[in-house]
């Protein structure tokens, strides 16, 4: 069991999702940057969905009532367990009335905290996340509150989980993803189905940086920055819409569709931003300057299959180590 002591707005209770009910209304949900979550889980010998706390507002402190595995991944917030700093990406052990506590990062922007067994709250459609605008799923549809408390599976103290840690993805993918250049962050996109509507304006939306504005959260980040418009009006009906599409409404600024994306809508779409960039896109601050790169299919696949060996890695890797430890224990 976990216990919130402390904690802000907005941070909630999410897997990778409940896709499959987009036809019905239905938002995907799931954490923002699906990647920690899934080398959180591996690193724990969970499945890669099992569901995990998703941190967006610091401090944040939980208190565990019983021994429990964890690891904490995504951002590079300060973490302490009584008051000892501690690493990220690596598992950690906690007694009985053990304090964790994570506070501010110094970049990007979210924290995820896996345990062993995943955090058990009711399955709905699939899915343990989240959707707050829904008021289901996660810890009964809201945010987290202090006084709440987690059901998690109890750790039998057996299990070796020192020297079990990893290099995390930013530094180990690197040559996967493009770096930042004067702090703006590329992000690859592939054009969308109105793409050739903006006709000259869309060389614009290439070329130029955006800043993601403060009227950005989990279901989408509106751009700031010069806007763009189609050559003429554009009247559409509403259409089906996922997590990646970048729609342009009549203000002429872009929204990026993310985690919460609306499940359709009726604003042409001018790029998609490709799966694999998805994760580093959700780790952006309000703020944040980014420039769309143009991307293809073919970039975007194996971009995906770098990012499943690099987990599998993982796997292979906190799998052998624990079976090194178990030998010589």
């Amino acid at each position: 069991m976990i216990e919130i002591v402390q904690t802000g707005p907005l941070n909630t209770v999410q897997d990778l999702g409940r896709p499959g009910y987009r036809a019905i209304g239905v938002s995907a949900s799931g954490a923002m940057d699906p990647l920690a979550v899934r080398v959180g889980n591996v690193l724990l010998g969970n499945e890669q969905g099992a569901a995990a706390i998703e941190v967006q507002t610091f401090p944040f402190k939980i208190r565990f009532s019983a021994i429990t595995d964890f690891a904490v991944t995504g951002a590079d917030g300060t973490i302490s367990l009584n008051g000892r700093e501690v690493m990220a990406w690596c598992i950690h052990r906690a007694a009985a009335s053990d304090v964790l506590e994570i506070r501010q990062p110094r970049r990007m922007a979210r924290v995820y905290i896996t345990v062993a067994g995943g955090v058990d709250v009711p399955v709905v459609m699939g899915s343990r996340s989240t959707t707050l605008r829904g008021g289901f799923g996660g810890n009964g549809g809201r945010p987290l509150a202090a006084g709440d408390k987690l059901a998690t599976t109890p750790t039998d103290g057996q299990l070796p989980y020192r020297a079990v840690a990893v290099v995390e993805p930013i530094v180990a993918l690197r040559e996967i993803f493009p770096a930042a250049i004067d702090d703006v962050l590329p992000v690859r996109a592939i054009p969308a189905g109105e793409h050739e509507l903006f006709a000259s304006d869309a060389k614009r939306f290439w070329s130029q940086p955006w800043r993601i504005s403060s009227q950005s959260d989990r279901t989408g980040f509106r751009l700031s920055g010069e806007p763009i418009k189609p050559e003429a009006p554009v009247e559409m009906r509403s259409h089906g819409v996922v997590p990646g599409v970048v729609q342009v409404p009549p203000g002429g600024e872009p929204i990026i569709q993310m985690s919460d994306a609306n499940t359709a809508g009726g604003y042409p779409k001018i790029a998609g931003v490709i799966e694999g960039d998805l994760w580093r896109l959700g780790q952006a601050r309000i703020g944040t300057k980014i420039q769309f790169v143009r991307s293809t299919h073919a970039e975007a696949r194996s971009t995906e299959q770098s990012v499943d060996r690099y987990v599998e890695d993982v796997r292979r890797t906190a799998t052998m180590v624990k079976r090194a430890l178990r030998v010589i224990a």
